[in-house]
């Protein structure tokens, strides 16, 4: 007897891994390391909105977001019209690659890089091209521009790079730039671009505005503190705008994260004082592991990687740390993923990376 198939591709997707909760240990304080989460609770004011918010969940929420769009625009000086929300940054992802792509068609993207990446394509039908990071994590530019090829309609630049933590300077993301054909939509997803601290970074917004084939993603589950409200948002050319509009679930902003939202961007200065010191935590954690002889690399994000070379060290160096109460994210078997947390949390991870057998 027959029964209702999924197309090839869908059958062949793997499942997203979201990072492991930490789990209750008597005695010992645990930290979830895992999901990159801000360790920080909302900024002062925005519960109470939000709060004030859910006692309307009884009515559908503004379907066209139009208090956090025009909240956007004014934060950032941007036309609403080449702005783009949805659920998620994640969620801009899949609709970019189902709104351009189809079978026979490719996304460039480097790896190890956004896991959702890979996952998108496969539920487009369309096929992955996957550049191999440096050895030193970093995206190789010169090969993705190779790999373009005339079945190429999307690639990604994830900058700073999850989970590697490496960033990509603005002279290096013109240069590839100008190598890219015009008929091929650039992704610069840029979830953590407010922990980026370095000389020449990219400037996403004069980007996407300077050329017409350049979408910019940003989130506010990052530095915003707001993951569990799952708001991203996308800057872009107004055409490629629309079509993200378009294909956005209805009312997929549901009211209590539009007005979570709007709070927050009122509050840009507090919150970027708190990207300030989760800097400083990082900057410790970095110095830190890199006095106990690891050579890491230079982590742009709030977050930092451990390269192994098997599956077997990772899992090791996860045990590891799940024995002095720290959930980390594999990624067997490239490496391993540590959120910046609390610090406690930061202190334990360099003492476990002083500890830790190297070899």
């Amino acid at each position: 007897m027959s029964t209702p198939q999924p197309r090839p591709s869908v059958a062949a997707m793997p499942a997203y891994v979201a990072g492991k909760p930490p789990v209750e240990r008597p005695g010992l304080v645990t930290y979830k390391l895992s999901s990159n989460e801000n360790p920080y609770p909302p900024l002062d004011g925005v519960v109470e909105i939000a709060a004030e918010a859910a006692g309307r969940v009884n009515r559908y929420p503004d379907a066209g977001s139009t208090e956090l769009y025009d909240a956007l625009a004014k934060a950032y000086g941007v036309p609403a019209e080449e702005l783009a929300l949805s659920t998620g940054a994640v969620a801009l992802i899949f609709q970019l690659v189902s709104a351009y792509c189809g079978p026979e068609d490719e996304v460039v993207f480097a790896w190890r890089s956004f896991e959702a990446y890979p996952i998108a394509v496969l539920a487009a039908g369309a096929t992955a091209v996957k550049v191999p990071v440096t050895e030193g994590g970093r995206h190789d530019l010169d090969a993705m521009a190779a790999a373009i090829t005339e079945r190429t309609k999307v690639v990604f630049v994830c900058t700073p790079n999850n989970p590697t933590g490496t960033s990509v300077t603005q002279t290096e993301l013109d240069a590839f730039l100008a190598k890219v054909p015009e008929h091929v939509l650039v992704v610069v997803d840029e979830a953590y671009a407010e922990f980026v601290r370095m000389d020449d970074a990219i400037d996403g917004i004069a980007t996407y505005r300077s050329r017409a084939n350049v979408v910019v993603l940003r989130t506010f589950s990052k530095a915003y503190g707001l993951a569990g409200f799952r708001v991203g948002y996308a800057f872009a050319p107004a055409p490629i705008a629309a079509t993200l509009r378009a294909m956005a679930l209805p009312f997929g902003v549901n009211v209590v994260a539009q007005a979570a939202g709007v709070a927050s961007l009122e509050r840009q200065a507090e919150l970027l004082a708190r990207v300030d010191d989760l800097v400083t935590e990082r900057t410790r954690v970095v110095e830190g592991i890199r006095a106990a002889g690891w050579d890491i690399p230079d982590a742009q994000g709030n977050f930092v990687w451990f390269a192994f070379e098997s599956a077997e060290r990772c899992a090791e160096f996860a045990a590891a740390a799940d024995e002095v109460g720290l959930v980390v994210r594999p990624y067997p078997p490239e490496g391993v993923r540590v959120s910046i947390g609390e610090a406690e949390a930061n202190t334990r991870l360099i003492e476990l990376a002083g500890s830790f057998p190297k070899g």
